[in-house]
């Protein structure tokens, strides 16, 4: 095989005479009235003409950018207004419960079902759904944990109980477990502490 054969030159690592220089584009002249230099740093046109730059030298570029003001000509209010639209990247939003709408609260999340599909006991997506009545009693429906049917059970009450009977059965147990109403009995005191717990578990999950 020749050495100096073209086919060998094109497989070298290096070909002789190196890679060829990439062609540099020659940078536009700059747009500022009466300079005559290269223009090849960029400067955006300003609001309403996103995309669109001038073409500047570098000393035409650092005078532009020194008195550059994206808010020109806007008043104080719309310009407040843009900037809070900026947070959440001019997208639209909406206040929680009101995207759904009424239709959304009777008939869940799907428009086509007629039943309940969700509930929301802590009134989080509005006041329509189905939330704890003034009487306490758990919405039909609700998930009950196992905490909690173990706090009904140390009561002896119902998961349905309501609040009313929730604190009359809590009253009850307290004067019966208390020692002042054993003489000074302290027997009672682990079951007095289990129905203190108990009730106070039920209240802050709003029980009662």
């Amino acid at each position: 095989m020749k050495f100096d054969s073209p086919l060998f030159d094109k497989i070298r690592i290096k070909p002789r005479g190196g890679k060829p220089k990439p062609k540099v584009a020659a940078a536009k002249p700059c747009e500022w009235q009466g300079c005559k230099e290269p223009g090849p740093h960029r400067a955006p046109k300003g609001r309403d003409r996103e995309g669109e730059f001038w073409n500047y030298c570098l000393d035409h570029v650092r005078e532009y950018n020194a008195t550059y003001n994206y808010f020109a000509g806007m008043k104080e209010e719309a310009v407040q207004s843009y900037q809070k639209d900026a947070l959440t990247g001019h997208r639209p939003t909406w206040k929680m419960g009101q995207n759904g709408g009424e239709k959304s609260r009777k008939n869940g999340n799907n428009p086509g079902f007629t039943g309940q599909s969700w509930n929301d006991p802590f009134r989080i997506f509005g006041a329509g759904t189905d939330a704890f009545q003034q009487d306490g009693k758990a919405p039909e429906g609700r998930m009950i944990r196992n905490a909690e049917r173990k706090a009904f059970d140390t009561l002896g009450l119902e998961i349905d109980a309501t609040a009313v009977s929730l604190k009359a059965r809590y009253k009850e147990l307290v004067k019966r477990h208390h020692p002042d109403a054993n003489g000074g009995d302290r027997s009672s005191e682990d079951r007095l502490r289990a129905v203190i717990q108990a009730y106070n578990y039920l209240k802050a999950q709003g029980f009662c």
